[in-house]
């Protein structure tokens, strides 16, 4: 394949200033139309790039690439059929959007996502069949045509729009910049929060209207990433400002502050710009019609489907959280079977949980499990005593579990580190007064780092061959989920370390699931690595084990062939033949999806 992609993609990242290099005259001369834009250029590491251009081709994933700084077009809504349809949950949306319509008052432009021929064809039947669904504002809404999946609704959006940021020679735009993840989560349609605001123009008040722009993670002259500025630096909206030329083709919208720049490096939570016109707009599902809908990825629908779960069985999901999978698999059997969820992370584990009671599904039982020890580890006399999951272990506070010394609920640490209860109470030179003040975060939680409390059960493991079907979401680099800003921090190595996991945690899939049943592997990524070189694996090292059919069908093929290292290491993925029994979702194909891969084993038997 032609070159010219990944030659110009090199290009442009060769000539990206760096942020301690004088500016070059060029820069001086920028066009506002072209600074005051949204056109990303996702950098990689150079070896995973080199990598993957010799996987997809140079002119394929730069496609990719593209692709994955932008949002999908549209939202993906499953719903819980146990309590609502379809057709009720259309006509509820189509009444919280036209009032949200009323109350802002404006739209973000003309401009309407194009669906592609696929997507229509795949959601709406045909393209004629457009005009004859619910439009409200810049928002398509319309029942999935897809075979299995009249549950599914889509919701799509608009975008991407001009935004006029009413640049003047004289008089720049004043600024607000955003961190990289909540850039991402901006074009995915939420607010502006606190936390994420990293920078902003001087004597910003509060309803003043302000560009909002992205700090992207730079190379930096040392080793590693940053984006080279502290929280709290004033832009002045010149050439002396710190990244101001990185921050070129940036810019994800404009909105009205809710606070002033005092207030917003003074708060600690809450709204600080209330976005007005985004690059592209995606309305917010967030405490919207809770119980009865769930938003989803596509692919991520179509793997609950692939298991084809049956009602009374026994399945287990390995990594369960946030548990839209199992939850999924759960209204499949329709409330009927025993479906075990299992996540390393009490926290997680208590979110599946909370998301299992919303949906009103009972036949879910949660476990805090380590997934690379899924299969139980007993002696004979151990495993005639004890019960199969352990005892219920509830919540506690710092003193009790440094007396107890059980359960290493994790928390955080003085200084926002992560340590477990029994580091805490192993410091010395932590006093009482820090412990009480852990101890009430723990009661106080929700957050990122602090317990929720709740009861969660430990488990040692479960017995071989106890499972009718094992789904293994398993974690990974994640390089496939969409919109993507950044994605330097992976390297070969790191690549190469999550394959290494994500095989051990296959060979517990395989020990659990009973001969004759099912195995389904998924990941977000788009690393062959992960992916094909899995199901190699798989393949090779179990003879008992085929790759079998899905339904529906809906991603492309896999990738054929093999990747030769430097270090004389072959990664091989699929072979001629085995392309059509997997789904891979390409973020850059018409279906418009994020980066997915599903793989569906049969079990036979394991005599063989």
């Amino acid at each position: 394949m032609k070159g010219g992609g990944f030659l110009k993609t090199l290009r442009r990242t060769l000539l990206t200033p760096h942020p301690h290099k004088p500016t070059s005259p060029i820069h001086l001369q920028m066009d506002p139309l072209e600074r005051y834009c949204y056109n990303p250029i996702l950098r990689w590491n150079p070896e995973v790039e080199e990598y993957f251009v010799k996987a997809y081709g140079a002119d394929h994933f730069h496609r990719i690439s593209t692709a994955l700084t932008r949002p999908s077009c549209y939202s993906c809504i499953r719903v819980n059929t146990l309590k609502s349809t379809s057709g009720d949950v259309i006509e509820k949306l189509l009444a919280i959007l036209q009032e949200r319509r009323q109350q802002n008052g404006s739209t973000d432009g003309t401009n309407v996502c194009h669906i592609s021929d696929d997507l229509a064809k795949a959601t709406l039947g045909s393209r004629e069949n457009v005009l004859s669904n619910k439009f409200v504002q810049d928002f398509f809404i319309e029942k999935c045509q897809i075979p299995s999946l009249d549950y599914v609704v889509f919701v799509k959006g608009s975008g991407p729009h001009t935004i006029d940021y009413g640049h003047r020679a004289d008089k720049p735009p004043k600024e607000v910049v955003v961190s990289r993840k909540c850039a991402e989560a901006v074009l995915r349609g939420a607010q502006v929060y606190v936390p994420g605001v990293l920078a902003c123009s001087a004597h910003v008040e509060k309803e003043e209207v302000v560009a909002v722009s992205v700090g992207v993670e730079q190379p930096s002259t040392t080793s590693g990433w940053g984006v080279g500025f502290t929280r709290g630096t004033i832009l002045q909206g010149s050439q002396t400002d710190p990244y101001y030329f990185e921050r070129k083709g940036l810019y994800i919208g404009q909105g009205t502050t809710t606070m002033s720049r005092a207030g917003i490096f003074r708060a600690s939570e809450g709204v600080a710009v209330d976005m007005v016109h985004r690059i592209y707009k995606l309305p917010s599902f967030r405490n919207v019609l809770e119980g009865e809908i769930f938003v989803q990825n596509l692919p991520s629908i179509i793997t609950a489907h692939a298991l084809d779960p049956q009602e009374g069985e026994r399945i287990l999901d390995m990594c369960a959280a946030p548990g839209g999978k199992t939850t999924a698999i759960a209204i499949l059997m329709k409330d009927k079977g025993d479906v075990i969820a299992v996540d390393r992370s009490h926290n997680k584990v208590f979110e599946i949980q909370k998301l299992a009671a919303e949906l009103g599904l009972k036949c879910i039982s949660t476990y805090k499990l380590d997934a690379l020890k899924s299969v139980q580890r007993m002696s004979a006399s151990d495993r005639k005593d004890s019960p199969q999951c352990g005892k219920k272990i509830e919540s506690i506070g710092i003193s009790d579990s440094l007396a107890a010394g059980i359960e290493k609920i994790p928390c955080t640490a003085i200084g926002g580190t992560q340590a477990t209860l029994e580091q805490l109470g192993n410091e010395s030179h932590v006093s009482k007064a820090e412990l009480r003040k852990n101890n009430r975060k723990l009661r106080n939680g929700p957050g990122r780092n602090n317990c929720l409390g709740g009861r969660v059960e430990k488990s040692k493991g479960f017995l071989p061959n106890s499972f009718d079907r094992v789904l293994l979401d398993a974690p990974c680099s994640a390089l496939g989920l969409r919109p993507r800003l950044f994605a330097g921090e992976e390297t070969m190595e790191s690549l190469r370390t999550h394959a290494k996991y994500q095989r051990r945690m296959f060979d517990e899939a395989v020990q659990l699931v009973r001969p004759g049943g099912v195995i389904v592997y998924s990941t977000c990524t788009i690393n062959p690595g992960e992916n094909e070189a899995l199901v190699r694996y798989a393949l090779d090292t179990y003879k008992f084990l085929s790759l079998a059919s899905q339904f529906p069908r809906v991603g492309g093929p896999g990738l054929v062939g093999c990747h030769q290292f430097s270090d004389e290491y072959k990664e091989e993925w699929l072979r001629h033949g085995e392309e059509d029994l997997v789904q891979r979702f390409d973020p850059s194909s018409p279906l418009d999806t994020i980066g997915f891969f599903i793989a569906k084993f049969s079990v036979g038997s394991k005599d063989v």
